[in-house]
């Protein structure tokens, strides 16, 4: 389809039952609708190309997510259960004969180099061009074909915001590759692996696999990395609207800067936990053997790396709680355990603020109104993703919604709650 046709059917609403099976919520069809148009004229203006008979336009498009379960259980080769949000990158894209790969993202510089031009060059290390270049190369290790193409990228996945910005993009790049030269055959969990690689081994980010997998694969994505070279992947449906609840995150507007020790810390001292057993990781040692420990480990390594090995064990065990509720239809327990998991980062993980800066505590307040303002049923909320600052999580009521919103958003500015839906697609072709 050109962009004239593509054009004319998003506008004669012929894609909206579409868009509303993708994004779940009809009050945002009309800006969905105008959101693709406008990605599809923007790819004609800035490529100048699209609209003759032959030219082929296609529309991929790939979540950010939400750590739902695991609260740093990851990098200890624990449990998570993280979920696709229906805030997504959208790429507007078409193949082109010229052997070069040309990426236009919305508010960012253009990136043009030669499909053939994918080595890791280290002086890439950090840049955008080098995740590009890392899944073009991941998708051609693994034996699927590769070539030009012009892509067109807005993204409504906040940057920054512990939704994933990067995962996202990673998985638009896999799944464009798909949709243009191997018939949507690679499979999710295969651009999520590809994602990851890219991530760490090109861009020089150390992560895990989870935020790759919730947004290649979609819906609520149960993994256990006791293998990590092979993690166990279960998929969860989570119709919200039938249960009731909304899923609302709040960017607390704290500052990141200067914040990696604290980061960094967390990891360091529950391996220096395992380190005392002769271990890499926690999961490798029972939590029997921690507690009868704890004296000779609170005088080696003080208490706080205790306290955050504990949380380990017990938020593990959580993932699997929630995971069990969730297939039992039994909501209520979830949410049960969705709130220990937040009481846990707060008092034992201790990731809620930092404590270099302990009148600076974004976080906090944003928990204490959540907690006022949803009371003893009208829903639950935690501290999301690494903590220290940025967002909130919040499994909010329906009914209670509005106030919840309005509440935070006088407090943090307009608009920094934003209301969502855990999404059953993960990276697809749209059109």
């Amino acid at each position: 389809m050109n962009a004239n046709d593509l054009i004319s059917h998003i506008s004669d609403g012929r894609l909206a039952d579409r868009l509303l099976d993708i994004y779940l919520d009809s009050d945002k069809l009309e800006y969905q609708t105008k959101r693709y148009i406008k990605a599809v004229k923007s790819f004609v203006d800035i490529f100048g190309y699209g609209n003759s008979e032959s030219d082929d336009i296609h529309i991929v498009s790939a979540p950010g997510r939400t750590e739902v379960g695991g609260n740093h259980t990851d990098h200890q080769h624990g449990q998570v259960l993280a979920a696709s949000i229906n805030d997504d990158a959208i790429a507007v894209v078409s193949k082109n004969d010229s052997g070069n790969v040309t990426v236009k993202s919305e508010g960012y510089d253009t990136i043009t180099f030669p499909i053939n031009d994918i080595k890791k060059n280290n002086s890439e290390e950090g840049t955008t061009l080098a995740l590009i270049k890392g899944v073009i190369a991941g998708v051609q290790d693994r034996g699927f074909k590769v070539g030009g193409f012009d892509a067109y990228i807005t993204s409504d996945v906040l940057g920054g915001s512990g939704l994933s910005s990067s995962a996202a993009f990673e998985t638009v790049i896999g799944n464009i590759l798909s949709a243009l030269y191997n018939d949507m055959k690679i499979d999710a969990v295969t651009i999520a692996i590809i994602g990851q690689y890219a991530e760490n081994y090109y861009f020089g980010k150390p992560c895990g696999l989870m935020d790759q997998m919730a947004c290649s694969v979609g819906s609520l994505c149960h993994i256990d990395f006791l293998d990590p070279s092979n993690p166990k992947i279960e998929r969860i449906e989570l119709d919200m609207d039938a249960v009731g609840y909304s899923l609302c995150i709040t960017d607390t507007k704290g500052s990141h800067a200067d914040l990696t020790p604290e980061y960094a810390a967390v990891p360091a001292e529950m391996k220096s936990v395992a380190a005392f057993f002769g271990k890499d990781v926690l999961i490798d040692i029972s939590e029997e053997e921690v507690i009868a420990s704890i004296p000779q480990l609170r005088e080696k390594l003080g208490d706080r790396a205790v306290l955050r090995a504990m949380h380990f064990y017990e938020e593990n065990k959580r993932v699997e709680k929630q995971a069990e509720a969730l297939k039992s239809n039994n909501f209520d327990e979830f949410l049960k355990n969705v709130k220990a998991s937040g009481n846990s980062s707060f008092k034992f993980l201790q990731n809620v603020y930092t404590n270099r800066d302990v009148q600076t505590q974004n976080v906090s307040i944003a928990l204490c109104i959540s907690e006022k303002i949803l009371g003893e049923d009208g829903g639950v909320s935690r501290v999301h993703g690494g903590g220290f600052a940025g967002t909130i999580q919040a499994f909010v009521r329906n009914d209670k919604v509005a106030e919840y919103r309005a509440a935070l958003d006088k407090v943090f500015g307009e608009g920094a709650c934003a209301v969502l839906k855990i999404r059953k697609y993960g990276g697809i072709q749209v059109i």
